[in-house]
């Protein structure tokens, strides 16, 4: 099953349709689906390395684009599907205190989470819900998802398929360990 899905899935990388059906799933992925486009980038940048760029150009503005719709959804759902709920639980209160801290480091939130495993989707509603600045939350956004998907494609395209299993396996562990060390660094002048 896994190789069929996976031969699939590489004649979608070769095909006319591949970067329509990349843009989709980085769409959808920022804002409310589970599968990362890093399941379709990756074949496609090993069966066509000279598009390496501009694929994960398409995965950035698409995923930036899901990341604005999963914002809405944030911000246009939340008062009537989530602040009930809250309030029901006696957490609505709670919710007011999130979004003032939320609000003070939320562009670190978004661009932690454009480039680690952490599911976007999580922050691109948060960001919604909680009122973080449009222009910080796009900003954030759109470096965070370019830093990520042009790593990806750089990578893919200097070392080909044998880079494969590291990206696949370590790259967000390294994405993590960076952002660790940058916010370390951050820390560390600012204690000076």
């Amino acid at each position: 099953m896994l190789r069929g899905l996976y031969n699939w899935t590489m004649s979608l990388a070769s095909s006319r349709y591949a970067l329509w059906a990349l843009a989709a799933v980085s769409f959808i992925e920022s804002s409310f689906f589970p599968i990362p486009p890093d399941v379709l980038m990756i074949p496609m940048i090993i069966a066509a390395p000279r598009r390496a760029f501009l694929i994960a150009g398409v995965a950035t503005v698409a995923s930036v684009l899901g990341g604005l719709f999963g914002y809405y959804i944030g911000a246009a759902l939340f008062d009537t599907v989530a602040q009930p709920i809250l309030d029901f639980y006696g957490k609505g209160a709670y919710f007011d205190e999130f979004a003032v801290k939320y609000n003070e480091y939320g562009a670190w939130a978004v661009l932690i989470a454009g480039v680690t495993p952490f599911p976007f989707k999580v922050i691109t509603i948060a960001s919604g819900a909680t009122g973080l600045s449009l222009p910080v939350f796009f900003f954030a956004s759109v470096v965070a998802r370019a830093f990520r998907y042009f790593i990806v494609a750089t990578l893919l395209w200097k070392f080909g398929e044998p880079i494969r299993d590291f990206i696949e396996r370590r790259l967000g562990l390294m994405f993590i360990l960076f952002c660790v060390l940058l916010i370390g660094g951050f820390l560390m002048v600012g204690a000076f």
